[in-house]
């Protein structure tokens, strides 16, 4: 029986169907970016992990589809997107970045993941919708994002972010002093296109030097030629069958 919240609400498919996440009809909805954040955590079954900022949980949930046995957890600061989150299955607790809740702040994880709001408000547009804003709208610096993760991270976890190109020296000042092993896989639209987001990952007490790969390419072709999947296998397979992206 659909509840009269449900009307307000979307149950949409991920990786091919193997996962199902309540979101807002209306509002920030998760998209490609929190999948291809998931598929690039090697993690293994029995470690932590911890999704900050996880909105209705699709990074955590589409990372424990992959591997079984995961010890899950979310933050998030928007009540209702917390409530969605714990709906979809993922432990959740309220909270922000800067004021991690008292469960949270008392454990340490294998992993912790963040996909952090992407556009600095200090310039451009605010979104018409609030739950949209907080998501996109970036008010607390990258800085304090990376501080709460590698806080949260045990001896030699790591934190996986992902983020826009633009934002790579933020993101490696940030980690300076508090990680090590930095990495950066650039992810760009078409071969011979710019990146546009990039996954970072870095490591608590790690010793190793700062590796910059080659890209991942999202589509095939050099160009958009028509309304269809145009996705690179590697890709479809993350999206459409919870494949890791083996990086």
């Amino acid at each position: 029986m659909t509840s009269t919240l449900d009307t307000d609400l979307t149950r949409d498919a991920f990786l091919g169907g193997r996962l199902h996440l309540w979101q807002p009809r209306a509002g920030y909805r998760a998209g490609v970016d929190p999948v291809l954040l998931a598929a690039s955590v090697p993690a293994q079954s029995g470690e932590s992990v911890l999704d900050l900022g996880c909105g209705v949980g699709a990074a955590a949930l589409c990372l424990g589809a992959r591997v079984p046995g995961l010890d899950l957890m979310g933050v998030e600061q928007q009540a209702e997107y917390a409530a969605l989150a714990a709906r979809n299955g993922l432990p959740v607790a309220v909270g922000t970045v800067t004021d991690l809740p008292d469960e949270v702040r008392c454990r340490s994880f294998d992993h912790v993941l963040a996909n952090p709001p992407f556009f600095d408000r200090k310039s451009g547009r605010e979104a018409s919708d609030a739950g949209r804003e907080v998501a996109r709208g970036l008010n607390t610096p990258l800085s304090d994002w990376i501080k709460a993760g590698a806080k949260r991270l045990r001896h030699k976890g790591y934190l996986h972010v992902i983020h826009r190109a633009e934002r790579v020296p933020d993101l490696l000042a940030a980690a300076q002093g508090r990680l090590g092993s930095p990495e950066i896989w650039p992810i760009s639209p078409r071969v011979g296109r710019a990146a546009e987001l990039v996954i970072f990952r870095a490591r608590k007490d790690g010793r190793a030097n700062f590796r910059l790969h080659a890209p991942i390419i999202l589509h095939e072709g050099a160009q958009h030629l028509r309304d269809a999947d145009s996705y690179t296998p590697v890709i479809r397979a993350v999206l459409r069958e919870g494949a890791a992206l083996g990086i």
